[in-house]
């Protein structure tokens, strides 16, 4: 089977779930800044900053966190997912509120991922924070979106939003959780 950059990061995205959800999970991070205070809620006398962690926007980037949008759909709640292991696979498992926008016409604001090259995309990753590294996910499939669209949308290393049929994934190949399809970008 010939190597596709869709599959090349589809498989870092299952490396990355299970390296999380595994015995050899680890905490990705960044460095606590000179005189920074710890994070508020951090327990066990573990002093984490705030921005620790796959999927979360690390105060350190050099890219503004997205801005607050009332149009979207909050990252908040599509992160809301937990997972269990089933004939040896992590299966999401979705709460009401993230089950119930299956097959809906929604707006998802966050960062591409290009799968291919090009300045014009019409297929790719849209995750809750940027990529700090070319080699490396943000995230977990928790923290991502593909997405299909109907008409090219440009590529930025600012934030975009598209709208599109949003679906949530059950058993996805990929392991993916969540997919746009027929999207469109939106000012």
């Amino acid at each position: 089977m010939k190597p596709t950059p869709m599959r090349t990061l589809l498989c870092g995205l299952w490396l990355t779930s299970s390296m999380v959800f595994g015995v050899s999970a680890q905490t990705l991070s960044s460095p606590l800044p000179a005189g920074a205070a710890p994070h508020p809620g951090a327990g066990d006398g573990a002093a984490l900053p705030q921005g620790q962690g796959a999927g979360v926007h690390s105060p350190l980037s050099p890219f503004a966190p997205l801005p607050k949008r009332n149009d979207v759909v909050a990252w908040s709640t599509l992160t809301d997912v937990t997972t269990k292991v089933e004939k040896k696979r992590i299966v999401p498992v979705y709460p009401a509120p993230v089950a119930a926008l299956n097959q809906k016409t929604l707006r998802l604001q966050g960062y591409m991922m290009p799968l291919e090259p090009g300045e014009n995309q019409r297929h790719f990753l849209l995750a809750s924070v940027p990529l700090t590294c070319g080699f490396c996910t943000p995230g977990g499939p928790e923290s991502m979106v593909e997405v299909r669209t109907r008409t090219p949308v440009k590529y930025k290393l600012e934030a975009v939003v598209v709208e599109g049929t949003f679906h949530v994934l059950q058993n996805d190949p990929y392991g993916l959780y969540y997919r746009i399809t027929n999207a469109v970008g939106v000012p």
